[in-house]
């Protein structure tokens, strides 16, 4: 499963940060963050819960960029 998902960051160096943080979280599959349109377009493991993945995937974006938001 793929959502998008509308970010708030900084710069383009946090938003490779986010990026990686977010492809290290159990039950992400792939992970693109585009820092000109602001969006994260996260693809989900086979039978995963996206919104209990999400809230993991906030935490370790903001242990990398403690400014940085994701609205979902």
């Amino acid at each position: 499963m793929k959502k998008t998902y509308k970010i708030d960051v900084d710069c383009a160096n946090c938003a490779a940060k986010m990026e990686d943080a977010t492809k290290k979280t159990p039950g992400v599959a792939d992970c693109t963050v585009n820092f000109m349109t602001l969006k994260m377009i996260v693809t989900f493991d086979e039978g995963s819960d996206p919104k209990a993945i999400m809230t993991d995937v906030l935490k370790n974006c903001k242990k990398v960029e403690d400014d940085c938001e994701i609205f979902f």
